[in-house]
């Protein structure tokens, strides 16, 4: 089957009723929860992750691909209109959205934002279409070695791009290893960390993992801190960007969607480094880089655009090569092993109606976003009204619910519960809990795929430096790891000489 006969065969599923449908609310519901500040894709897919499980696998995971773009729009109306970004990549979103808010702009602001989204989302799902086969076909040619190095790239990704502290992100990532060893070894069939319960020979659930730490979790973290208030009394123009607008930002998206396209690619990659990149790299080729921060239009659409450029370009490597690069793309790969379908390369072949149909559905999904948020943002900024507090219980309900019902298992609940309580400790003492998702997804996929390499191997290490993909991979992750030493000494090197500059200060007066 070639491209074109693909995409036909998959517009045909994405375009039945049944698909339409889903495809839609995924939109809807995506939106809706990206405009709660506090929730964002992860949390929105892992509380819906349940609901899917009696889906057919094509429909579900058009719905989560519609939630995860979605949300991505959604978040960004509460970081412009409030300064309250949705999701960590929405800060960037807050640098010129908001500023063009106070200006009263908010109009042109959002409209700007859903146009930079369409086009960048288009552009990288023509990119999908056309690279993800290709890279498929080439996929069916990577051995375990291949396998084991591009998993390790993109836990140590986690580190590289990630926020707040390396060793916090490395070390979350590691706790998500160690829980996903629990239950049967895949090689052996021992039993690894069960301490005699039964409820955990099966392993731990990703379900119930997800749900606890991203939704109770972070309601027990939102009880501590005050739920988020509502807002009254806030005015939007209902206008579109002018023509000036537009001149302003068009080269702009033209950038972000090329930037947002190869980030998303890449493992860790995702909506964050793409909007600081595409940011960082208009700001530079900008004729007024003072506008920057005080509302610069184009700063906004670089940031959309390359934004949801990504989000979309992120399927690839999941798609083709059974690797998520991502939170949220681990999330769906946890969708699709409910639905006994493994994500690699043949995928293609063996579930083309997968496959195809959810990159058909990606072009329909992206013009009803457009369709939908342009008329209807005065009405998603009147939910932003709703309190915090009532959204809470109904959040608590549908999660366990939702965790019950994938297994009709009570203790799958009780886990749920244990790690809403983990999530909340890790979130109370810093630690960002997307590489523990990552690092759970991840860990089990290093760990099978390392003793096939050496059991092809006889034990020998050699195996990792003859293959040309592996040792082009480990050449990447060392230079990584020896920038990242190399930038860690010149910062101690500065602080050290700017403490003897003080000293010496002190001793001359």
């Amino acid at each position: 089957m070639d491209i074109l006969e693909g995409l036909a065969s998959g517009f045909l599923i994405a375009f039945s009723p049944t698909n339409l449908l889903y495809v839609t609310l995924g939109v809807l519901i995506g939106t809706v929860i990206g405009l709660i500040p506090g929730l964002g894709p992860v949390a929105a897919i892992a509380l819906l992750l349940p609901l899917t499980f009696e889906l057919d696998p094509a429909t579900a995971i058009m719905m989560l691909a519609g939630i995860y773009y979605g949300s991505m729009y959604g978040g960004r109306i509460p970081a412009i209109l409030l300064r309250l970004p949705g999701d960590a990549s929405a800060v960037v979103t807050t640098f010129d959205g908001y500023p063009l808010a106070q200006q009263g702009k908010a109009g042109p602001a959002l409209g700007i934002t859903a146009i930079g989204s369409f086009l960048g989302g288009t552009v990288a799902i023509i990119g999908l279409s056309f690279l993800a086969p290709t890279l498929a076909g080439v996929a069916g040619g990577v051995g375990a070695p291949d396998l084991f190095a591009l998993a390790l790239i993109g836990l140590l990704m986690i580190a590289f791009i990630g926020s707040g502290s390396k060793f916090k992100a490395l070390a979350v990532a590691g706790l998500g290893i160690l829980v996903a060893t629990v239950g049967l070894d895949p090689i052996s069939g021992q039993e690894r960390l069960t301490f005699g319960s039964t409820g955990l020979l099966a392993g731990v659930d990703i379900v119930a993992v997800a749900v606890g730490m991203f939704g109770i979790g972070e309601i027990l973290y939102n009880a501590e801190h005050g739920f988020y208030k509502g807002t009254k009394g806030l005015k939007l123009t209902n206008k579109l960007p002018s023509r000036a607008d537009w001149v302003l930002s068009r080269f702009a998206i033209l950038r972000g969607s090329v930037i947002g396209f190869f980030v998303g690619i890449l493992p860790g990659g995702g909506g964050t480094i793409s909007s600081v990149l595409a940011y960082g790299v208009e700001r530079r080729v900008s004729k007024r880089p003072e506008k920057f921060g005080k509302g610069a239009i184009e700063g906004l659409a670089a940031t959309e655009t390359a934004d949801n450029a990504s989000s979309n370009s992120a399927f690839i490597p999941l798609l083709t090569l059974g690797i998520p690069p991502n939170p949220v793309l681990a999330l769906i790969f946890g969708a699709l092993l409910l639905q006994n379908i493994t994500p690699g390369p043949n995928l293609v072949n063996e579930h083309p109606d997968v496959f195809w149909g959810v990159i058909a559905s990606m072009y329909i999904g992206n013009i009803l976003l457009l369709i939908l948020n342009l008329p209807l943002i005065g009405v998603f900024v009147q939910m932003l009204r709703v309190r915090g507090s009532l959204m809470a219980p109904i959040i608590l309900i549908v999660s366990i619910c939702g965790v019950y019902s994938v297994r009709n298992s009570l203790f799958d609940v009780l886990t749920a519960i244990v790690f809403g309580v983990v999530g909340y400790l890790l979130r109370k003492v810093g630690f960002d809990l997307g590489p523990f998702i990552l690092g759970f997804i991840l860990g089990p996929i290093l760990e099978v795929q390392f003793r096939r390499s050496m059991l092809m191997s006889d034990g020998s290490f050699s195996v990792f430096l003859e293959r040309p993909l592996t040792l082009m991979v480990g050449v990447v992750i060392v230079g990584a790891i020896f920038a990242s030493l190399v930038s860690y000494y010149r910062r101690r090197m500065a602080r050290f000489k700017k403490q003897i500059h003080y000293d010496n200060e002190d001793i001359y007066i």
